[in-house]
């Protein structure tokens, strides 16, 4: 059964699902590009873990500093009166949240013989937006670094939670994104904005000069990654989708598309 959404599908936003969608997703992408980039370049799934604290959702890339509450009175000081072993002070330590890896994948298009890094495509994950995160500052500098090098840069945003890209004029109001930096046109970046009703796009995966763009259809591979992961049975479509909360208008949207497939 196919998603009731014409472009990307929020609910597949959830938690509990992304991390699968996104694998899913990552492979699928690398497998359509792999035919057009042979026998001079390769599609290549470069996996990378952050860490998320259990309980609180909160993304980071190290573990918190311990806290130690002193009690003074559960073991008093010892005499004086002759040297002995010396007693310690007892504490508490708190006990940091357990940190859960979150796998993910970029996509890299490297040249052939020599392995030279050509074109980066980040598909998007709740670590690389979360505001305040220190793994949004990571990735943050990792786009930096890219865009002072040679490599082109691919941006794929299906997550409306989250940082955007800082990029200037303001960003038109859209739910989803994708943005191409090329080498030769830097700073300029190429902006997709996916509105509700939008197919998801076909874009442009650029190489090496002169070597002309191959193309990357995100519409049939979420497609088909929803019909292979069978999502259709995994979602809830009877509730509102996962965070952030949607406008009136977007809820009456995302409502009428759903009663069609439970018409259909």
């Amino acid at each position: 059964m196919p998603s009731p959404f014409p472009g990307m599908d929020p609910y597949l936003e959830a938690a509990e699902l992304w991390e699968d969608v996104h694998a899913n997703l990552a492979t699928e992408l690398r497998a359509q590009l792999q035919p057009q980039l042979v026998p001079r370049y390769i599609a290549v799934l470069t996996p990378y873990v952050t860490y998320e604290e259990g309980s609180t959702g909160i993304l980071s890339a190290i573990k918190p500093d311990v806290a130690v509450e002193l009690h003074e009175a559960a073991f008093p000081w010892p005499q004086r009166t002759a040297p002995t072993l010396s007693a310690p002070l007892l504490g508490t330590s708190s006990i940091a949240e357990p940190e859960v890896a979150v796998k993910s994948q970029r996509i890299e298009v490297r040249r052939v013989g020599d392995e030279q890094l050509v074109t980066v495509i980040e598909l998007l994950s709740p670590a690389n937006k979360r505001l305040g995160s220190a793994s949004l500052a990571a990735y943050q500098q990792k786009r930096r670094d890219l865009l002072r090098s040679d490599v082109h840069l691919l941006e794929i945003d299906l997550l409306r939670r989250g940082a955007r890209w800082p990029i200037e004029p303001t960003l038109p109001p859209a739910p989803y994104f994708a943005f191409l930096s090329r080498v030769a046109l830097r700073p300029t970046i190429e902006i997709w904005p996916v509105a509700w009703d939008d197919a998801l796009p076909k874009l442009p995966v650029p190489l090496l000069t002169p070597d002309p763009d191959v193309q990357l259809e995100l519409g049939p591979a979420l497609a088909r990654v929803y019909e292979q992961g069978a999502y259709a049975l995994r979602v809830h479509y009877r509730r509102p989708p996962p965070p952030p909360e949607l406008t009136a208008a977007e809820a009456v949207w995302c409502a009428e598309q759903v009663a069609r497939m439970e018409v259909g």
